[in-house]
């Protein structure tokens, strides 16, 4: 079985409201949302089609 990954996301809150949320080790991979919840229901799409288009599957669950 492979070991869960573990993903650094940081949530800031964005000048124009909402929030943007990125994983600085993921070059680019970044989103938003209006609120923190969905900034990083968000930001864990983007970092599962990121992986999957580098070849590494990552599910959802696995993003902390």
């Amino acid at each position: 079985m492979r070991e869960a990954r573990k993903i650094v996301v940081i949530l800031e809150p964005s000048d124009e409201g909402g929030f943007t949320a990125y994983a600085p080790e993921l070059s680019g991979c970044i989103s938003e949302g209006e609120t923190k919840e969905e900034a990083l229901a968000n930001i864990r799409e983007a970092i599962k089609l990121y992986l999957e288009s580098a070849g590494d599957d990552l599910p959802p669950d696995d993003v902390a």
